[in-house]
């Protein structure tokens, strides 16, 4: 077995890499960026170098450095993660001829399945069924608008390097057809270095369903069953499930075979992913591209099978043979993984940078939960990379119990100092169309379709949230009661009868309660019932862990001076709580007014300024597009929410921008 290997990435999957290689033996070379240098892959690994600037193109992309440190190390392979070289032929030739194994496929597969323009010529010989389109590079804008009205709408374009959700876009009209053409022109140029786009019918009512291969240098081929990634925003994929709710065993059988017979086509050597989009209300499927490498969400392939991919490639590298059979291939139990995202789903999903002041992950359960991530607590969250935190997973016996440990995972998961997705996350396992099954890519637009916002979360037992704000006040209270030098007569200080203020941005809820200390807790009497709320929970912990008559629960706590937050099933609940005077003076007190910003364009997230689309005087209409800004890889288009004049421009293409930073003022 290779005695050295260096790992070609960053972040989440460096370290994941790093584990399987510790659990097999061999010893570990991390690269990194400047950007990176503090990061927990380098810290993991056995030795660590650094390739260059912040950048991607100048550090992680740059193939002679990759090589120079392999050979400064004496690295035998190299994993390339996902992302960045992974599905990059050149680099997996450049290796090979530099007597370095690819812990991947062949150069030549790379070329053929990583291309997607080839990779579906190559399918229809196969045999694979494919989606009609346009299958070369298109010139232009206005060449993409007439191929789009040749299809007909809707169409999806695509980079043909692309990957992730990057140059991509779903286009219903020729307007969309020619912006959306420009932006994936954009993002695959500045993510891949590769700017064709080529257009396809987008199939409607569309599942998302990838089938994971394995084959090996002596010709054996297995598939090991299939994700379901019909859960995406933008094209980014938010939940993926193994195996799929859709999928009944003749399709798993039918898929599975067209995708052993591409992967036996290009003479495939590794794990990798053929993906198809699948009619919901027919069930056709056909052919949507080939990732050559380690999918994201192959975790939960791993759980239902038992089999670590991670290990597999590098076996298969190193020329051993496949350690399975098709039939033996089985499906255990049910497995579900939440992308947890650095980005702020009450304002739009927009990327969120940072410390991460607080980083506690739920505790990890073999067999039922597992957190792969490559941050740490007191981390930062850079701008230069994807927003991907974390990967959490779970795994039950049915698909009901992954739900019910994903909810409780997702309520154990503390993230502080910058916003993350888990409020939207824990909406979505809540939703009955999810728990329904019976849902396809199009669900978060079809009911999220003006975005998230709290009252799309409300809370199903709001009595738990003011029995605990009642708990976390009394336990503090108690505490400053009994502290040396105070009056006597804590209980007479302290009293048993509250008011609990919920804080609304419609109007504040005035709750009274009655809270009374009883051994291991407090008993809180509220709306003539009553809740034994008991926990072993300590002042300043952010996990408050507890029963409440008797049934087990966890939220979050954080404490600002006189108010409290409690975070549970995606709902954020703020709190005060005090005497019923209090609470009258606190009603009568008047509203401070938020400053008027409707004559500003204001950067909604820190980022890179990449195009100021208008002048000064120019009279705009609503919809126009102000400006773009690419952060995290991505890029946004700003857009007039009215009709509106330009007043003064206050920022200039090629500068960083911090949230809330003026761009562009209006008459």
């Amino acid at each position: 077995m290779f005695k050295k290997i260096l790992i070609a990435n960053r972040g989440e999957i460096a370290c994941r890499v790093i584990k399987t290689a510790r659990k097999m033996g061999i010893k570990t070379v991390a690269v990194y960026s400047e950007a990176d240098k503090d990061a927990l892959h380098v810290d993991l690994a056995d030795e660590a170098v650094c390739i260059g600037p912040a950048a991607s193109k100048e550090s992680y992309l740059v193939m002679d450095k990759i090589i120079a440190a392999c050979k400064q190390t004496g690295a035998e392979a190299v994993h390339p993660g996902y992302g960045f070289l992974s599905e990059n032929a050149t680099f997996s030739r450049r290796l090979e001829e530099e007597g370095i194994k690819f812990i991947g496929p062949k150069h030549y597969s790379v070329a053929k399945m990583g291309d997607k323009i080839e990779s579906k010529k190559l399918a229809i010989e196969a045999k694979v069924n494919t989606i009609p389109g346009y299958n070369d590079a298109i010139a232009g804008p206005d060449e993409a608008v007439k191929i789009a009205q040749g299809i007909g709408y809707p169409v999806m374009i695509k980079a043909s390097a692309g990957g992730g959700g990057k140059g991509l876009r779903v286009a219903y009209n020729d307007a969309e057809a020619h912006e959306g053409f420009s932006s994936c022109v954009n993002e695959a140029r500045n993510s891949f270095g590769d700017d064709r786009v080529f257009i396809e019918k987008y199939v409607l009512e569309p599942r998302h369903i990838e089938i994971q291969v394995l084959g090996d240098s002596h010709g054996n081929y297995v598939y090991l069953n299939e994700r379901d990634c019909s859960i995406q925003r933008r094209h980014q994929k938010v939940i993926e499930e193994a195996p799929s709710p859709f999928v009944d065993p003749e399709m798993r059988k039918a898929m599975g075979e067209q995708a052993v017979a591409l992967a036996r086509a290009v003479n495939y050597e590794s794990a990798g992913t053929v993906e198809f989009v699948v009619s919901g209300a027919t069930k056709e499927f056909y052919f949507l591209e080939m990732n050559t490498r380690l999918q994201v969400e192959h975790p939960v392939t791993e759980l239902i099978t038992g089999l670590d991919l991670v290990e597999q490639m590098i076996r298969v590298a190193y020329g051993e043979k496949l350690p399975l059979t098709q039939a033996e291939v089985g499906i255990n139990g049910w497995a579900m993984e939440c992308r947890i995202n650095a980005e702020d789903p009450f304002r739009g999903f927009l990327p969120s940078t940072g410390r991460l002041v607080k980083f506690q992950p739920p505790k990890e359960i073999p067999g039922q939960v597992r957190v792969d991530t490559g941050v740490y607590d007191g981390g930062e969250i850079s701008m230069f990379y994807d927003s991907m935190i974390a990967k959490l997973i779970v795994h039950g016996a049915t698909r009901e119990q992954a739900i019910a440990r994903m909810r409780d995972a997702l309520n154990g998961f503390v993230i502080r100092g910058i916003s993350s997705n888990i409020p939207f996350q824990a909406a979505l396992m809540q939703h009955p169309v999810f728990h329904s099954g019976i849902f396809d890519t199009g669900f978060i637009p079809k009911h999220y379709p003006t975005g998230f916002d709290a009252s799309m979360v409300p809370h199903d037992d709001p009595a738990l949230l003011v029995s605990v704000a009642a708990y976390v006040y009394r336990a503090y209270t108690d505490r400053g009661a009994s502290v040396s030098g105070q009056l006597q007569g804590h209980e007479r200080i302290v009293g048993d009868n509250w008011c609990v203020v919920r804080l609304n941005s419609e109007g504040n809820e005035r709750h009274d309660v009655v809270a009374r200390l009883i051994p291991g807790g407090y008993h809180v009497e509220y709306k003539g019932e009553s809740y034994e709320i008991l926990s072993d929970w300590k002042l300043g912990e952010s996990l408050f862990n507890g029963t409440c008559n008797g049934q087990e629960f966890t939220l979050q706590v954080e404490r600002h001076r006189t108010k409290y937050s409690l975070f549970h099933w995606g709902t954020r609940a703020d709190f005060m709580v005090m005497s019923a005077r209090a609470a009258e003076l606190l009603a009568l007190m008047p509203e401070k007014m938020a400053p008027d910003l409707s004559k500003f364009l204001l950067s909604p997230m820190p980022g890179l300024l990449r195009e100021v689309a208008v002048k000064v005087g120019q009279e705009v209409k609503a919809g126009e597009k102000l400006a773009v800004i690419e952060a995290m890889k991505m890029e946004n288009i700003l857009k007039a929410d009215q009709d509106c004049k330009v007043k003064k421009i206050s920022a200039a293409a090629g500068e960083s921008l911090t949230v809330d930073q003026i761009i562009i003022e209006f008459e």
